[in-house]
């Protein structure tokens, strides 16, 4: 029995953990062979070895989102290693816990050159990609629960986010002609390792222990558990496969009942 994406050819922005890991294997397990684009070359490679046991083909590319240049490279050594592109997932990104008062003009080049940049190049460059070879691809595109409501101490994070949501609606509608959907998803409080490095910090702020921040969050879950890395990756693939293909410019939420809007 073949999965939705059999044979399909995905690469994902930020892989090597977290979220980006959790859609590489979720999306090998529906058939695509995967491209792991990440800054970490390391973790990219056990991300590698993980899927290749599995039977799929997969490759790890060095990507910093940062920099055009580099996301479009990792796009040309996508087609080169595994023969095409048919998905491109711009999942990389970070997050920032500041008030704004306390944001500095390094701190907003470097969420605006990653958040913001890192899905722009990677729109960029895969709609160059498909358009030259006829593909009626997809682009996907790690937005937030912060895309949908502005979050105290979380502001520029929140922009960059919103932005995304922006730049989704937009190339929906310029590549729409092409036969390529772009769409988002937006994850609530999330088990990974992004939201521990939040806890932590916010446990040296408030002189609370470590962990209390994270479980005041997922009380907020209507559903009663914190959202895991695999709970995004099951909407994205949705979001990569043949059932969303009359679906093009929404970010929705995938939150577990956080925000009804």
């Amino acid at each position: 029995m073949t999965g939705p994406l059999e044979n399909k050819i995905a690469l994902i922005t930020g892989a090597a953990q977290g979220i980006g890991r959790a859609i590489a294997k979720r999306l090998a397990a529906d058939g695509a062979h995967i491209a792991v684009a990440d800054i970490d070359m390391a973790g990219a490679q056990r991300v590698v070895d993980e899927l290749t046991e599995t039977g799929r083909r997969a490759v790890a590319l060095k990507c910093d989102v940062s920099e055009q240049e580099s996301v479009h490279l990792a796009v040309r050594e996508c087609e080169d290693s595994l023969g095409g592109l048919d998905i491109m997932i711009n999942n990389a990104g970070v997050a920032q816990v500041l008030p704004l008062s306390d944001v500095t003009p390094a701190d907003l080049n470097r969420l605006t050159a990653i958040n913001i940049g890192g899905v722009l190049w990677g729109i960029q460059a895969s709609a160059e990609s498909f358009i030259r070879r006829g593909v009626r691809g997809k682009i996907i595109n790690a937005a937030s629960i912060a895309a949908h409501s502005g979050q105290p101490i979380f502001g520029v994070y929140s922009a960059t986010k919103f932005a995304v949501r922006g730049l989704t609606q937009s190339a929906a509608q310029e590549l729409a002609r092409y036969g390529i959907t772009v769409n988002g998803y937006s994850p609530g409080t999330v088990d990974t390792g992004m939201w521990e490095e939040i806890d932590r910090i916010l446990s040296e702020r408030d002189g609370v222990p470590l962990g209390e921040s994270f479980a005041k969050q997922a009380a907020q879950i209507t559903l009663g558990r914190p959202e895991t890395a695999e709970d995004v990756a099951g909407f994205v693939a949705y979001l990569a496969g043949p059932d969303s293909d009359y679906m093009t410019g929404q970010s929705p939420l995938i939150d577990g009942g956080m925000l009804f809007v």
